[in-house]
């Protein structure tokens, strides 16, 4: 998977999935780079040019596409695989370490509340194309919106395998249609080439020394989505990504916005949406539907991402567990997470009924994914030192230009937060400290249960004198040294065992999936009691009837309609007390007890299982 040959299907599906975001951008962001500049007269057209064209050349060409792409782990690209990737090599403990595991975390928050506005902002910017048609659409715009919204996030649970298929050759069609237009007005006006050259974006800075940060705020709009390049190159490898970038969309993004430039230089009056001004007034509506078309890919691609990043959180172990659900029998990342799309479907009908319009949208848009890319710098930054073996002077001077610049635009978009940017920074923020809370909370709840914990060589002792019956009984326990809480409760209350008890122990491992030949391991720990142990990837659904399987076929005989599952139950109750640290445990409490079964987790035969509760007291 590291180097996928890049085959057709492959470069297709890239460009429908990994590049959705980004492509859309062209809707929206040389306008608003417009609008912040103040002005479209030649200078500042050309300076804004100049500056689109190093931003997108050093934060995605040079930095996602030449270096980050290589960060994968197993493959697998990302914040969480960057993070897993660096505690493979330095651990999880260390005060550092706990540092770097907290930014990773703060980054997924600002990522996942990236995945919240997208939709919003990509659907919305598409469908004011209508506005261009006719004046008197207006009205029609934000019912529109919210009625194609609704439309997306429902046919979620069906899976997105085939509609899929069609991704690729909408997005193809997208792309050539961006360079086209863009390649129409550069041929009349070809002199908006110049503004490569880096020194008209120095000029751009000199003649509105009060403007740079906005401009740099809005400027930044034109590299959303390098984030999702890199999260979702696990899909179809490194190779097929970076070909498809240098080879298509790059390109094209760049001939469309120099396209709207060389429009604006050359037309007298103001152009409010230069994007579809591009267009010859009879091709607009099939240019409206297309751009429509464009961004719900984009959207969904995103909801997708919002899939993955929802379960890779739960196996690391940030999130309570949540029903997850296959929507493939081949590609494991064809998933379906329904209270992750309920949040997604509510967070972007709320933005577009409260914002009202892309450029509003705008203004909230960007002040979470900066803090990604900037905490991905630093993330990579490590890898590249302690993984690939970088000297300190190289590490430095590669990542600390690549920080320097993102620190600029992170000050530039810290320009939006009195105007929208506060509501994606205040989501983050809530979910960062939700993160911190299940993470803390699981640590706590471990060591009290570990407290209680009997060694499992005590428990041949405890069934010395215990009536055996016909059957066989698995139990699951996450530490398999211990004897699960589940077998005390049944020796306590029933008095009896089956007579072949399997003690099951489900390991997340720090790497995105687990080779199935050596996933399983069985032990014979006493006359007629195993220990299975199953490990599987963080971007894997742990599956408990797989890991049986797996047994049999280890000499483990489980006959079928005879096995029993019992399964532990951890009744969380916070102590009341005041201050902050109560406020954390009573959270927890609350998430525990609305976390999904692990009989619906674990994928068990439902109608075999025995949860046995045990109450347990946070302090």
């Amino acid at each position: 998977m590291h180097a996928r040959k890049a085959t057709l299907p492959l470069m297709l599906g890239a460009l429908g999935v990994v590049y959705g975001d980004i492509g859309t951008s062209p809707l929206y962001a040389f306008r608003e780079a417009v609008a912040a500049a103040g002005g479209n007269d030649p200078a500042t057209i050309l300076g804004l040019l100049s500056l689109l064209f190093w931003t997108l050349t050093a934060l995605i060409t040079v930095k996602y596409v030449s270096i980050m792409l290589r960060a994968d782990n197993a493959g697998e690209g990302g914040i969480l695989s960057l993070m897993a990737l660096a505690q493979q090599r330095l651990g999880q403990s260390g005060r550092w370490m706990q540092r770097l595991i907290g930014l990773g975390v703060l980054g997924t928050a600002l990522f996942y509340c990236d995945a919240l506005i997208t939709p919003a902002v990509s659907v919305l910017s598409a469908v004011e194309g209508l506005e261009d048609l006719d004046p008197n659409f207006t009205s029609a715009v934000i019912p529109m919106t919210v009625v194609i919204l609704v439309l997306l996030f429902a046919i979620q649970r069906k899976g997105t395998e085939s509609v899929a298929r069609l991704f690729g050759p909408v997005m193809l069609i997208w792309f050539g249609t961006l360079a086209l237009m863009g390649v129409v007005q550069i041929v009349q006006h070809p002199s908006v080439l110049s503004a490569v050259n880096p020194i008209y974006a120095v000029r751009l800075f000199i003649a509105h020394p009060n403007s740079t940060l906005v401009i740099l705020g809005a400027i930044f709009l034109t590299v959303t989505g390098g984030e999702a390049l890199y999260a979702d190159m696990g899909h179809f490898g490194r190779t097929p990504v970076q070909v498809v970038w240098l080879g298509l969309v790059w390109p094209s993004l760049l001939l469309n916005y120099f396209g709207q430039g060389a429009l604006m230089l050359n037309t007298p009056v103001p152009i409010s949406n230069p994007f579809f001004a591009l267009s010859p007034t009879g091709a607009l509506p099939a240019l409206v539907l297309l751009a429509t078309c464009a961004t719900i890919i984009a959207s969904q691609a995103t909801i997708s991402g919002a899939f993955s990043i929802t379960r890779q959180a739960v196996q690391l172990d940030l999130l309570p567990r949540v029903k997850v659900i296959q929507t493939s029998a081949s590609a494991h990342g064809q998933i379906y997470v329904p209270a992750t799309n309920i949040l997604l479907l509510i967070a972007a009908v709320a933005f577009v009924l409260s914002f009202k319009s892309s450029s509003a949208l705008t203004s909230a848009y960007g002040a979470a994914v900066v803090g990604t890319e900037f905490i991905t710098s630093i993330l990579g930054a490590v890898v590249a030192r302690y993984v690939w073996n970088w000297s300190i002077a190289r590490t430095a001077m590669v990542f600390g230009c690549f920080l320097m610049i993102e620190t600029a635009f992170v000050i530039g978009n810290a320009t939006k937060i009195p105007i929208g940017g506060w509501v994606p920074l205040t989501l983050a923020t809530a979910l960062y400290l939700v993160f911190l809370t299940w993470r803390d909370g699981r640590r706590r709840l471990r060591r009290v249960l570990l407290a209680r914990a009997v060694p499992i060589a005590k428990l041949e002792q405890l069934l010395a004198n215990t009536v055996r019956v016909p059957g066989s009984a698995v139990f699951l326990v996450s530490d398999a040294n211990y004897v699960p809480t589940a077998l005390l409760r049944n020796l306590e209350h029933n008095h009896v065992c089956h007579e072949q008890i399997v003690i099951l122990q489900v390991e997340i491992a720090r790497q995105p999936r687990v080779d199935s030949l050596g996933r399983t391991s069985v032990k014979l720990l006493a006359p007629g009691v195993y220990v299975l142990r199953s490990r599987f990837g963080f971007m894997e659904t742990p599956d408990v009837s797989d890991a049986l399987r797996s047994a049999v076929r280890l000499g483990l005989n489980l006959a079928g309609q005879e096995t029993s599952f019992f399964v532990g139950w951890h009744l969380v109750r916070a102590v009341r007390q005041s201050g902050w640290g109560a406020l954390q445990r009573a959270l927890f409490a609350a998430l525990q007890r609305r976390s999904t079964q692990a009989a619906d987790y674990f994928n068990m035969p439902t109608r075999r299982v025995i949860v046995l509760a045990t109450e347990v007291e946070l302090r």
